[in-house]
């Protein structure tokens, strides 16, 4: 069972290895940046959709302040005129309306942190992104000319200025070609 067990990692060894093979580099790094900018965007997406809701939750907020100072008038004025039902009638219906208020209130500031924190993420990983395009972009340019240095900042040099200078240093040292 043990040699049958052996070959099975031995042939999955081998099958990633060639996989791994038959991936190209520079389309691996195309696709990265790709699904970085896809996740970037659904990030975006969700923080527009938090805005859009806090939004509409003020709008909400403004109505139920509008019902709540209309029924303390209400109130007001019942008071004034001496209809206690009337203004029993009106606190009933102002009651729910100020606690509705109050958890707008909280939505609105949980909606406002969330947004605050998808902001300041989604700002990060923009310039996180803009790096990563700028080095994928590099690697990119680099894989494509065969001159190209090996490391950044390193000049470019060519087979034959290297054999030159290696048959000037051979002529300096032993005076042989």
């Amino acid at each position: 069972m043990k040699l049958f067990d052996r070959i099975t990692l031995l042939i999955k060894a081998e099958s990633h290895g060639v996989i791994e093979s038959l991936e190209e580099r520079s389309l691996l790094l195309k696709q990265y940046v790709r699904e970085a900018e896809i996740e970037l965007n659904q990030k975006q997406a969700r923080l527009e959709a938090v805005r859009d809701e806090e939004k509409r939750l003020a709008e909400t907020l403004a109505r139920r302040t509008d019902d709540i100072r209309a029924l303390d008038e209400d109130i007001a004025l019942a008071l004034a005129a001496g209809k206690d039902d009337l203004a029993r009638f009106a606190i009933r219906r102002l009651l729910p309306q100020r606690s509705e208020a109050t958890a707008l209130r909280a939505h609105i500031e949980q909606r406002a942190a969330e947004a605050q924190a998808l902001t300041e993420r989604v700002a990060a990983q923009q310039a996180q992104f803009d790096d990563l395009r700028i080095r994928v972009r590099a690697e990119l340019a680099r894989e494509s000319d065969p001159c190209a240095p090996a490391w950044p900042g390193e000049a470019a040099v060519a087979d034959e200025e290297v054999e030159l200078e290696l048959m000037r240093r051979r002529q300096g040292a032993g005076g042989q070609p």
